[in-house]
């Protein structure tokens, strides 16, 4: 056999191939590049919101208990537990709890080992009446009158009976705490804040107290110890008469410590952060979504303070699926349900 025709042969089916390989890659490669060229530009479907502006607040935030006020240079303290003057026995109960007292009012009476309540008054009244006749001294009047004060348990400031613990012939001595009056309308929320958000705090800024429906304080004092064990500074913010909350009530609190009036805020979900952990904004252009730099500020009820050069109010911004979303993208805007539709808070406020 001659081994030349056949390796001549050879070659050829291997140029011949080779040029069939070449020609399909060839027109493979153009038909690609077509279909490229035809396939549709990438739509994304999200959901906008609009710049606004809006008067924001900084808060402090914390947890609370409602008490009497405590006493302070010009007032006394709004609570006042009533101990027993003397040892003795509960002669008679001149008022029950809830009951509303002045100054001054009796609230109980004692007898005591050595004498009556009903003797005690009987004695004040008889040696009146022999000083005004001058058959007594001023000493014995003032003796007679000592006396029944140790017997009788009076209103030290006016308010509302909150307990009575003794009942009549019940006995009681120097330490039994036979009732309660608190001055219901003197009320403090106290609240343990902790030292490092303590610092920004002033009296006299406004305190929300978030109940149904919220109230609203002033704090009074800031306390200028840490409690050592919690780390903690106590803060006390006085309540407005009638405001329905109960002392003992434990509360969630916020506290002013900053106001942005008038400033330009959007909706938390349309401030995302990028690759090199900047906030940015997809400002809605035509039909594009472009991604816009901002500075971000205070934050409340679902808006952000935001701020960059050409930001306006009435801009649309993405919302929801804002995140991640390239620059530029085309996007198709598709109507938020009512109920998702981002709205000011009790505390954010549009400006006018």
């Amino acid at each position: 056999m001659k081994l030349k025709p056949i390796v001549t042969g050879g070659v050829v089916v291997l140029v011949g191939g080779l040029g069939i390989y070449a020609l399909l890659k060839s027109h493979g490669a153009a038909a690609s590049s077509a279909d490229e060229e035809e396939a549709p530009p990438t739509v994304v479907s999200v959901q906008t919101g609009a710049l606004q502006r809006m008067t924001l607040h900084q808060y402090v935030t914390g947890f609370g208990t409602v008490m009497p006020a405590p006493a302070t240079a010009g007032a006394p303290a709004a609570d006042a537990p009533l101990a027993a003057p003397t040892a003795g026995v509960v002669a008679s109960l001149n008022v029950v709890e809830g009951q509303h007292v002045a100054q001054g009012d009796l609230l109980l009476t004692l007898n005591s080992g050595s004498t009556t309540a009903d003797y005690a008054v009987a004695e004040v009244e008889r040696q009146k009446k022999l000083y005004a006749q001058h058959n007594t001294s001023l000493k014995n009047l003032q003796d007679a009158e000592t006396q029944l004060a140790l017997l009788r348990v009076t209103a030290p400031l006016a308010g509302t009976v909150t307990r009575v613990n003794v009942k009549p012939g019940a006995a009681v001595d120097l330490t039994t705490v036979v009732a309660e009056i608190m001055d219901l309308d003197r009320l403090v929320v106290a609240a343990a804040i902790p030292e490092t958000a303590a610092a920004a705090l002033k009296v006299g800024e406004a305190v929300q107290v978030l109940t149904p429906p919220p109230v609203t304080a002033t704090l009074t004092s800031v306390s200028p110890t840490v409690d050592p064990g919690d780390g903690t500074v106590l803060a006390r913010a006085a309540l407005p008469p009638g405001c329905g909350l109960r002392p003992g009530q434990f509360v969630s609190l916020r506290i002013v410590t900053g106001v942005a009036a008038g400033c330009l805020a959007a909706p938390e979900a349309s401030v995302v952060t990028d690759i090199d952990g900047h906030s940015v904004l997809a400002l809605v252009n035509g039909d594009r979504a472009v991604q816009t730099p901002v500075q971000t500020g205070y934050r409340e009820d679902g808006w952000v303070q935001v701020s960059a050069p050409g930001l306006k109010a009435g801009d649309a911004v993405v919302t929801v699926g804002a995140y991640g979303l390239p620059d530029k993208t085309q996007v198709k805007i598709e109507a938020p349900p009512a109920a998702e539709s981002p709205a000011a808070g009790a505390g954010a406020t549009p400006a006018p």
